[in-house]
């Protein structure tokens, strides 16, 4: 692994693809969760790993770190296309949901790629609160920072998204498909 880093700090070729082959399927997992569909999370991709090798020289630790380093570069290149392409963040009010335990067994009845798909089909402002808050750990005041919106709008979103979701487990459970 230190062969690898040292090379990519160099800006060897060979290391970079090796670089690229080896976090690129995880980092596009993480683009897919941002974007509407898979050429869009390509972009992404591209994108973030553009960054990654132009700043390279700026890493400093092990293979765990560097992991999620790229991460990070991945899910801020995300925002910022996501921002890029949806200017207008949608207003809302403050609004909380009560769990729905159908959610909660979303993760047992449905595969990774089907969870994927009814996460992508959310709006994008929801998909994108939704997997940074749920995903990735950030807090509503953290996201708000992000996004440039109030921490009620991250909570409301939050919320819709959620409701949403557990509106598609619903159906999906309802008509035999999970």
């Amino acid at each position: 692994m230190h062969d690898l880093i040292t090379g990519c700090k160099h800006k060897n070729p060979a290391r970079q693809r090796e670089l690229f082959g080896l976090f690129a399927p995880r980092m596009m997992t993480v683009a897919r969760r941002y974007t509407a569909g898979h050429a869009e999370a390509e972009d992404v991709l591209q994108e973030a790993f553009v960054k990654v090798f132009r700043s390279f020289d700026q890493f400093e630790g092990a293979k765990g770190v560097l992991e999620a380093w790229i991460r990070r570069i991945v899910v801020n290149t995300a925002i910022q296309h996501w921002r890029r392409r949806h200017r207008h963040f949608p207003a809302s009010a403050e609004e909380y949901l009560p769990e729905n335990p159908v959610a909660a067994e979303a993760d047992t009845l449905m595969d990774a790629e089907e969870l994927l798909q009814l996460i992508a089909s959310l709006p994008p402002g929801f998909r994108v609160v939704f997997n940074l808050y749920a995903i990735e750990g950030y807090s509503h005041a953290e996201i708000a920072s992000l996004l440039g919106i109030t921490e009620s709008a991250s909570r409301s979103q939050l919320a819709r998204a959620r409701r949403q979701l557990q509106e598609a487990v619903f159906s999906l459970q309802k008509n035999g498909m999970v």
